[in-house]
């Protein structure tokens, strides 16, 4: 249940693996379908005829995507309102909710005990903001009598570069207020939409037989560190995201709390586990155990390199931030006891201290030299066993297709 632009509109390969995918963005989205359901003779004719528009309406979309001139011009705020429109920007979290609610109850012509992995990507929290008034009630009051904060917000959601570039200056006291409050807002309304969501699982009795697992692939920059977005840093802002699980067979009890850190990759292997899948070395890793339970002995990686869309423009409008910053390198971190390692490019070192320093404020490089050497020698370890590919006989169609792995690229997700 896709409402990600990037996966559901440009074909950069990220679709594959899913028996059913449902697209809730971009000019032609998806009906709700289920996998082995029979269709009679119109519904046949209504998804080739469907599939065939499809095809040519991203055809058009996937244009805009590959070329630079193209995509500089869509990020012109007079362009902004019809793509976060028209073309529904950040999909329908409503609607893809309860077309999950709605499969996963019905479960037509599936058995009972046949597992069923559903991903439901929700993107409301994204920018630009435009929560409930509800929302904005409570958590951004001022934007509805501040004209100050009204022309600011008005600007920084039809400012689509402003949402990747670095701050020339520090961001001042109105305008960190307004998008802290926004971005709460957002993350209250997708809140309701998805408590809906488990009432209806709960009230059909789904609930108690389902693994629920809520996470989030990035935080957001919101001014600090004169950074906006969440493109171009390891800071927490970033990569300290929240991880919930509800455990129906109470492998991790309700109310557990992991004081250790944890990686996110685990997802993974805990779902397999789920779902009786997993073989030995995966069954180590899942998180659905005992919480004292760390196969990664306490240490947690985290790669990020920049968009290479993102790159080219910062270097066209902000070359002097974009360096000042290393806004254009490869970042790269480790966590491991007390500590959290961040090294850019190839010579910016920073470190904090994990547990008493959450906003990163103090850089401890020049003071603990020997525990800088430490974790950057876990660190290259990381890299020379990340940048080992294991061969597989199986691999999925498109896997080495020349143009998927140029967008992965230009996306940011493979160098």
């Amino acid at each position: 249940f896709c409402n990600n632009p990037l996966v559901g509109v440009v074909n950069n390969g990220l679709r594959r693996g899913f028996l059913s995918f449902l697209n809730y963005s971009g000019l032609m989205t998806s009906r709700p379908n289920q996998a082995g359901v029979h269709r009679n003779l119109y519904d046949r004719y209504r998804q080739v005829f469907k599939g065939l528009l499809t095809e040519a309406i991203s055809s058009m979309q996937d244009v805009f995507a590959r070329s630079d001139f193209l995509l500089n011009l869509s990020f012109s705020p007079l362009m902004v309102p019809l793509w976060q429109t028209a073309l529904s920007f950040k999909g329908n979290t409503g609607k893809s909710l309860n077309d999950a609610a709605q499969l996963l109850i019905e479960r037509k012509d599936i058995d009972e005990d046949q597992p069923i992995f559903s991903f439901i990507n929700v993107m409301g929290v994204h920018m630009p903001y435009h929560p409930s008034q509800k929302c904005i009630e409570r958590f951004a009051p001022h934007v509805l009598h501040n004209k100050q904060a009204q022309r600011y917000l008005r600007h920084f959601n039809s400012d689509v570069f402003g949402w990747y570039a670095p701050l020339s200056s520090s961001i001042d006291e109105l305008e960190k207020a307004t998008l802290d409050g926004m971005y709460n807002a957002e993350v209250a309304t997708q809140d309701e939409l998805v408590g809906t969501f488990f009432k209806k699982l709960h009230e059909s009795g789904r609930l108690d037989n389902t693994l629920v697992i809520i996470c989030a692939d990035h935080g957001e920059h919101l001014g600090e560190k004169r950074l906006v977005g969440h493109s171009l840093s390891l800071y927490n802002e970033l990569v300290r995201v929240p991880l919930i699980i509800r455990d129906p067979g109470n492998d991790l009890p309700r109310g557990t709390t992991v004081e250790h850190f944890v990686s996110t990759r685990r997802i993974f292997q805990t779902v397999l586990a789920a779902a009786n899948l997993a073989d030995e070395v995966e069954e180590v890793l899942t998180l659905a155990q005992s919480s004292t339970s760390d196969p990664d002995s306490g240490t947690v990686f985290s790669e990020g390199v920049p968009p290479r869309n993102v790159v080219k423009m910062l270097h066209q409008r902000r070359p002097r931030e974009t360096e000042e910053l290393g806004c254009d390198q490869t970042r790269r971190a480790v966590w491991r006891d007390m500590h959290k390692l961040i090294q850019t490019g190839e010579n910016g070192l920073e470190l904090y201290s994990a547990f008493e320093d959450p906003n990163e404020s103090l850089n401890l490089r020049d003071i603990l030299p020997e525990r800088v050497e430490t974790l950057q020698e876990q660190l290259h370890t990381f890299v020379s066993h990340a940048g080992v590919m294991v061969a597989s006989q199986e691999q999925a169609d498109g896997f080495d297709d020349p143009e998927v792995l140029r967008r992965l690229r230009d996306l940011g997700y493979i160098e």
